[in-house]
């Protein structure tokens, strides 16, 4: 909802530049910035001064926080102080589901990882179309190794429906993660 007036080419080129540069380093290893930078990134086209200055911005916290970085922790998790909330699944509509594991995968060869994945989304991210945001971060035992964030395909008129759509994308994307390493021969 910014009302200053739009760059002019040399503007847009500068800010299109910008831009590329942030989707490269989230790429590499900087995570935190992805929805900001999916966020601007809509604007390369027509870009205005204030777009370019919030880009600005997130260049100085980039400057600022220089030693972000993804840590590798190859431990598995600690999760002995969440609370056990035993489900039984039997008696829901989902009765006695099974996770299809590939019958053709290759034997798990060496210690176990887990799996794990926090998801959120953000309802009317954006003001004028209404639409949430979908954040998902994937680890491997205490590694992140996968990042998403997107804008909803949908509309949604309540946290819940948007939470909704971000946990279906989630499972989507765990299924493919644990499918995955099973094929690699990893035990999960």
């Amino acid at each position: 909802m910014d009302s200053t007036p739009e760059l002019n080419e040399d503007g847009i080129k500068q800010y299109q530049l910008l831009i590329r540069s942030l989707q490269w380093l989230i790429t590499l290893e900087r995570f935190d910035i992805a929805t900001a930078v999916m966020t601007m990134a809509r604007f390369r086209v027509a870009p205005r001064e204030g777009h370019l200055d919030c880009l600005k911005h997130m260049y100085g916290y980039l400057c600022k926080m220089k030693a972000g970085a993804i840590r590798v922790r190859t431990d598995q998790p600690n999760y002995v102080e969440l609370p056990d909330r035993s489900n039984e699944w039997a008696r829901s509509i989902y009765g006695n589901a099974e996770e299809l594991v590939p019958h053709n995968a290759p034997p798990a060869l060496g210690k176990a990882v887990v799996l794990t994945t926090y998801i959120d989304a953000n309802l009317y991210h954006d003001m004028i179309t209404g639409r949430s945001v979908t954040g998902i971060l994937h680890l491997i035992n205490q590694t992140p190794f996968e990042w998403f964030s997107k804008r909803q395909a949908t509309i949604k008129t309540a946290t819940y429906g948007s939470e909704f759509v971000a946990a279906r994308i989630a499972v989507e994307q765990i299924i493919d993660v644990r499918t995955t390493m099973r094929y690699l021969g990893v035990t999960v």
